[in-house]
């Protein structure tokens, strides 16, 4: 297996070039993907699941189609990537939110104490 691993093992194999890497998924493919992984987050979402890492037998058992269509669209790569990436994007999202009520309430004690 190289750097770059664009097949997945519930998936075929993708095409090789002529040089013998993988060929990149092209445009559909990775539309495909995202429809995949947009319809199994929709699916946690639902299940109030965040993180499909830590918790997935319970996402596997309430979210089975969608899951299954996420892993034969995607590569593993892709797959492990987007789960972590949407549990650091809620964390990053609560983060900011966090400092802005931190910042509101400091610029209203500023006003009240003028």
């Amino acid at each position: 297996m190289g750097w770059f691993s664009f097949g997945s093992s519930n998936a075929p194999q993708s095409a090789k070039a002529s040089d013998g890497g993988r060929i990149a998924p092209d445009r559909s493919s990775r539309e495909s993907c995202y429809n995949g992984r947009d319809h199994f987050f929709a699916c946690l979402d639902s299940n109030d699941i965040l993180d499909a890492v830590k918790h997935d037998s319970e996402a596997r058992k309430k979210c089975a189609k969608e899951i299954a269509e996420f892993e034969s669209a995607c590569s593993k790569a892709w797959v492990k990537y987007f789960k972590e990436k949407r549990v650091m994007e809620y964390n990053r999202d609560q983060t900011i939110a966090r400092i802005q009520k931190a910042d509101a309430e400091k610029a209203a004690e500023e006003a009240a104490g003028r």
